[in-house]
């Protein structure tokens, strides 16, 4: 197995490729039901994502972990569901469900006028038992950081026991930052999902910091990550500048050149804006 390279293949047919148990991370987003068509290029359906989650449980490592960043279509006035009824196979497959994230945009389309605005995409976080890495990144701030802590212990009769860190001795205080929720807020958009203008043929690319931050929390320096529908490359391109080592399968050509430039200037230490 060759790794640090991309292919413009069906992704089905790569990880049919790969040994068993060799992915440390996968951070990917499939195509979403038919709201693109990504030039024809994409075979999808449910049948397709059935045998790709077989393959991505078999390829991954025990411990490892799978992002699945995910969205629902709206037909005939109702969400489709399809999010959830992947993460329930996933769950057959063999996969816990050692999370479920939200990727909050700043910016949504328009609605319908009997729903409220779209904003945020499902991050399903995928392990095959329990994940080897998790460093937590750790950046929101406490409001009530410097504080003594102060908790509550429900007792079996349901009354509630008032514990504090004076009582116990301890005299802890909270801390001014805290690991963060597992709601990410991103801006998206040109110019704010990448500086690599020209990625932007890509007409669904999600931010880089979105990718970074999940390659940083469930994966190692020296790990393998895995983009199975890889895009305009972003999961490749935030592997190379994290020090680890990736893998991509991508079927549109077009796409596939855009992730190429992007990985070479990844690996060169040049982002280049053609803006």
């Amino acid at each position: 197995m060759k790794i640090d390279t991309i292919h413009n293949i069906n992704c089905l047919g790569g990880l049919r490729a790969l040994p068993d148990d060799v992915i440390d991370l996968t951070v990917t987003s499939p195509p979403y039901d038919n709201l693109r068509s990504y030039n024809n290029t994409a075979v999808w359906d449910y049948n397709f994502f059935c045998k790709l989650a077989h393959e991505l449980f078999r390829v991954t490592k025990p411990g490892g972990v799978v992002i699945w960043i995910v969205g629902d279509a709206t037909v005939k006035g109702s969400e489709t569901g399809s999010s959830f009824r992947q993460a329930l196979y996933f769950m057959n497959c063999g996969f816990r469900l050692h999370d479920t994230m939200i990727y909050h945009k700043n910016g949504f389309s328009y609605p319908e006028i009997n729903r409220y605005y779209p904003a945020f995409e499902y991050m399903f976080v995928f392990s095959k038992g329990k994940p080897k890495t998790a460093m937590l990144i750790t950046d929101r701030q406490n409001k009530c950081g410097g504080q003594p802590i102060h908790s509550t212990e429900r007792k079996p009769d349901g009354s509630l026991l008032l514990m504090t860190s004076a009582k116990d001795g301890s005299n802890r205080k909270i801390k001014p930052i805290g690991v963060r929720s597992n709601v990410w807020t991103y801006s998206a958009g040109k110019g704010l999902t990448t500086k690599d203008s020209f990625a932007f043929k890509h007409p669904a690319m999600f931010p880089e910091r979105l990718a970074e931050d999940h390659i940083l929390t469930w994966s190692e320096q020296g790990d393998l990550v895995l983009d199975p529908f890889l895009g305009s490359g972003t999961t490749a391109k935030m592997a190379i500048l994290n020090g680890r080592h990736y893998l991509g399968y991508e079927t549109n050509p077009d796409y596939y050149n855009i992730a190429v430039r992007r990985i070479n200037e990844a690996k060169a230490g040049v982002i280049v804006n053609d803006g």
